[in-house]
């Protein structure tokens, strides 16, 4: 941090109320030198003959967004020195702020994440502004809350309702907290202040409760009724997240409290803390917190001081799945939107799918009536390209057809503006043959988006030799604006993610034809962390899309590719995923998933297409194996895809992988997970199997190179290396 050094500062008052605040911009973080600063100023105060009562509160608005998340990572590192075992959590808030013997309030406005939250748990009473945002969300970082946060929570809210809040990270609003007794009262921003000063005086007249959180039991249920509580929680989160032992301990140590007594608990949260804090699963998950910071730097583009200019008004071309859900992902932050089809049936179903994505919202309490109406009023369907003239961006999301897309962007170039920006997103064409008839391939981009593209928080942001860096700015400022993670690529068969996915089905089809069971598979990625196997995959995106992507990568790629007759021969017979109820599984009414035993068939003849034979050695393949042999040609190709320039950084495909494809991102990412394993592990397994089993296998130049070193796989590239 430098010189910038966070700090507290003590203003004491004419009524006798010392205000301490919180000074570390941007969010008030809670690093050590804050910590220090705040027990040297409560001692000050505490001394101080004029001081009565005391408040805490954060500058600008902000109260504090918790614990400096970066010298987490320094600690794991061993570049910063951890403060000694129960140093903040016992001596500086409980001993010196919930012992004083002057009542303290905290002012809470903006956020109170994490520590902030811990440190006003421990004042005697909270006064919050209705829109601030209070919550424990350390299990985010394979943490649990290490400032008393597992002991006073409970205590102040009930069992139940804090294990929701700390299990899944999820923060209440101000008004929520006072119903839940989080806060004792809700005052607008400008009154926050003089209300707490005031809250303080109170409790020193005695006419407000002093209440040591710690120590309050109205809110805990009798012993027996809490353990079933906690038990309840520990099954429903083994069930939840099977790969993940820090939800567990966070319980157990929430247990000691209320079994021990919240004193000694205290010591064995700190102890608790500690330990997860060396766990891969942390590290990890504090490596993606960054990485997904990082992902809209890149050098040569966001470092020129462009500012995004206004997008207003934005065109879809298209309502299918994907047009319709980027609709719905720009109504819900407010861009006027124009949906354009080529005719009424067309046109009417579009708005139909975007009318159901809000619709669903209100049916979950997510959006009243009133704000559904006014969101539909921001969008109009069109046939024509007349109410094009002023529009800001258009996105282009019709069938993988090469000649349509160059139509449309010819057509395009006539009727829009010229500082308009002409997105596609395509997700497998490459863009330079889409903007092939045109003159302005400076403002052409991808916007390729995630099915449901209104859910799915990455947005793969693709530039071309030609794409101005303005353009490349819009674009990610939009994509923050609704809310997605943008990562920037290059152009290329496929881009990023899908590149890098290609041999996930193809390595499963690799395995099945040599007698590896495809139920087995899936459920051995599943037990990984995917959120589904390569077949039950196949299925959801449906074999005419799978067939599509995968003949790009044939044409373009086919010296690598695993080339199968399973997925065409099942098409042929009428299956083609679960929109026709048949493909890999079998589905019903509620789309729920079940083996089909005439499978079996299918594989037989698709083997007899191939010329391969079982080997017995793959028809009782480890769960370790099926995982190396499926992710680690994922890998191979992530390495190119890196050497190439196509990502700019190890950790944007880290982000990919994890928000593209639903990579567990408690292992850090793909590049991540597989530095864990090192690259002379992984290049000595592919070099194996490429000579059993030929190319598919074959590891390329990056990675033998890196092997060869024993360098980690996401280490910068060095310079004058290939870049695009």
């Amino acid at each position: 941090m430098g010189s910038k050094k966070g700090r507290t500062m003590v203003e004491v008052g004419a009524d006798g109320v010392a205000v301490i605040t919180i000074i570390n911009p941007p969010v008030n973080s809670l690093s050590l030198d804050v910590l220090q600063s705040l027990k040297e100023s409560f001692d000050e105060a505490l001394q101080r003959d004029d001081v009565k009562a005391i408040v805490v509160a954060g500058a600008n608005g902000k109260f504090s967004g918790g614990f400096d998340i970066s010298a987490f990572g320094g600690i794991q590192q061993g570049a910063v020195q951890q403060p000694k075992s129960g140093y903040v959590s016992v001596e500086v808030l409980t001993d010196t702020i919930e012992a004083a013997r002057k009542p303290s309030v905290a002012a809470i406005d903006g956020l109170a994440l994490g520590g902030g939250l811990e440190v006003a748990m421990v004042c005697h009473a909270r006064i919050s502004t209705p829109t601030a945002q209070l919550g424990l969300p350390e299990l985010q970082l394979g943490l649990i809350p290490g400032f008393g946060g597992t002991q006073r929570l409970p205590r102040l809210v009930g069992l139940a309702k804090s294990l929701e809040m700390m299990l899944t990270s999820k923060p209440v609003k101000g008004e929520e907290a006072l119903g839940l007794g989080l806060v004792d009262a809700v005052v607008s921003s400008h009154e926050l202040v003089n209300a707490a000063r005031q809250w303080a005086l109170d409790i020193l007249a005695r006419r407000n409760p002093w209440v040591a959180t710690l120590y309050k039991t109205d809110k805990i249920e009798p012993l027996g009724e809490a353990r079933q509580i906690l038990n309840f929680a520990r099954a429903q989160t083994r069930k939840r997240a099977p790969n993940l032992k820090h939800p567990l301990v966070c319980i157990d140590v929430i247990e000691e409290g209320i079994v021990n007594g919240p004193k000694p608990a205290l010591y064995k949260e700190v102890e608790a803390f500690q330990g997860l804090l060396k766990s891969d699963t942390s590290k990890s998950l504090i490596h993606i917190f960054f990485a997904q910071r990082g992902t809209s730097k890149v050098p040569g583009i966001t470092d020129r001081g462009l500012v995004p200019r206004k997008v207003k008004k934005v065109a879809i071309l298209g309502g299918g799945l994907m047009g319709s859900g980027i609709a719905t992902a720009l109504l819900l932050s407010n861009y006027t939107v124009i949906l354009k089809e080529v005719n009424e049936k067309f046109l009417e179903a579009g708005i139909g799918r975007v009318k159901a994505n809000l619709g669903s919202r209100v049916k979950k309490g997510q959006m009243t009536r009133e704000k559904f109406e006014k969101t539909m009023s921001l969008l109009r369907g069109v046939l024509d390209f007349e109410s094009f003239r002023d529009v800001d961006m258009v996105i282009e999301a019709v069938i993988e057809n090469v000649s349509l897309k160059q139509q449309i962007f010819a057509d395009l170039e006539k009727y829009c503006p010229p500082h308009c920006i002409l997105a596609s997103n395509t997700s497998t064409i490459d863009l330079n043959l889409i903007g092939k008839r045109t003159k302005s391939q400076d403002r052409i981009i991808g916007a390729h988006f995630f099915s449901p593209a209104h859910i799915m928080p990455l947005l793969e942001i693709v530039r071309t030799e030609h794409t101005s860096p303005q353009i490349i700015v819009d674009l990610v400022d939009v994509g923050k604006k609704i809310k997605k993670t943008p990562i920037i690529v290059g152009n290329c068969t496929g881009f990023a993610v899908n590149r890098m996915f290609f041999p996930y089905t193809q390595a499963g089809l690799f395995l099945v034809e040599r007698g590896a069971d495809v139920y087995w598979i899936d459920r051995a990625i599943t037990k990984f962390g995917m959120p589904m196997g390569p077949f039950r995959l196949a299925d959801l995106v449906g074999f005419g899309v799978a067939i599509a992507t995968g003949s790009q990568f044939i044409e373009n790629f086919p010296e690598r590719t695993y080339k199968s007759m399973l997925i065409p021969i099942m098409q042929e017979d009428k299956r083609a995923g679960e929109s026709t109820r048949k493909g890999f599984y079998l589905y019903d009414n509620k789309r729920k998933a079940n083996p089909d035993p005439e499978l079996k068939m299918y594989i037989e003849k698709a083997r007899s297409i191939s010329g391969v034979a079982v080997d017995p050695k793959f028809v009782k393949l480890s769960e370790k194996d099926i995982v190396e042999m499926i992710f680690f040609p994922v890998v191979n190709e992530a390495c190119r895809v890196f050497a190439e320039g196509i990502a700019v950084k190890a950790s944007d495909i880290d982000i990919a992988a994890v928000m593209g494809m639903g990579f567990p991102p408690y292992r850090g990412g793909l590049m991540f997970w597989a530095d864990s394993l090192g690259s002379k592990y992984i290049y000595s397994r592919l070099e194996e199997w490429s000579n059993l089993y030929g190319g598919f296998f074959k590891p390329c130049a990056f990675l033998a190179e890196r092997a060869a070193k024993g360098a980690p796989l996401s280490a910068p590239l060095e310079m004058g290396k290939s870049r695009l």
